[in-house]
């Protein structure tokens, strides 16, 4: 049998029910586990030693594992930021499929590259996506975070501004990408951006994919915006870790199975 993981500071099923799901489908005998690591670098130690042959890594260790792995893919090193990891006989090369996973939505959205922009965090899940804004042509985009280095060192890096708090910013398409309103944690009922900046937005964009239904996402429903949830961001970038690991590609009607199949058990 082969073994993937994820290594996340929050374990979520989304994962674990989306490639399971897959690797039934399909006929492979893999299996797909969640973990929530005590220590990094012996965690990925153990994806080395142990011939796990793929491991997703979420949140907060997207930037520490690069220092762990032997490689980097061109989609990791461009961004610094990694969320997989394929192993190759003990060999770790780090990818990022957050990165497509944005640029799909963005395209699939029909998002105006005009469009002004509020981005709040500066994490590697925000690299990722302000890479992605970036890269669809976006230049009215200010990066929200209250940690002034990392803050200004990702809107220097992309040539966008920022801001430390949202206060009374408004823009056309608002992205939370940080913790604030994941399940489980201490600021899990949190709104991300307030709900003057949500009403003046036509776009309303959560990177957290747990709950599908945020209290961003919920509160840019009920204002009537175009809303893009985490579980959309969760599906697309799991979908291309499925196919860096075993190297199939499931047809689409497999993949929407899986989806739902996920989006059943959060």
């Amino acid at each position: 049998m082969t073994l993937c993981i994820s290594l996340s500071a929050r374990p979520s099923n989304n994962g674990t029910r989306f490639h399971n799901h897959l690797y039934e489908a399909l006929g492979l005998n893999w299996i797909y586990k969640a973990f929530a690591p005590t220590d990094l670098a012996q965690a990925i130690a153990g994806v080395r030693g142990l011939g796990i042959r793929g491991c997703a890594i979420s949140m907060p260790y997207k930037e520490d594992v690069i220092a762990l792995v032997d490689r980097m893919d061109p989609s990791a090193q461009a961004i610094d930021s990694v969320n997989t990891i394929v192993n190759d006989d003990g060999v770790l090369t780090a990818h990022n499929t957050d990165y497509s996973a944005i640029a799909q939505l963005i395209a699939e959205n029909d998002l105006d590259p005009a469009s002004s922009v509020l981005l709040r965090g500066s994490g590697g899940m925000a690299k990722a996506t302000a890479a992605a804004f970036r890269d669809a042509g976006f230049t009215d985009v200010t990066i929200v975070a209250r940690n002034e280095t990392a803050g200004r060192a990702l809107a220097e890096l992309y040539g966008f501004a920022w801001r430390a708090e949202v206060g009374d910013a408004r823009a056309d398409v608002i992205v939370n990408v940080t913790p604030l309103g994941m399940a489980g944690g201490a600021e899990a009922d949190a709104l991300a951006f307030p709900e003057p900046t949500i009403d003046a937005a036509a776009v309303v964009f959560d990177v957290v994919a747990l709950p599908a239904e945020t209290p961003l996402i919920a509160a840019g429903r009920a204002a009537g915006k175009t809303v893009i949830t985490g579980a959309e961001v969760a599906t697309r970038q799991a979908l291309e870790q499925f196919v860096l690991y075993t190297g199939i590609r499931p047809s689409a009607e497999q993949v929407r199975a899986a989806e739902e199949f996920m989006r059943a058990g959060a």
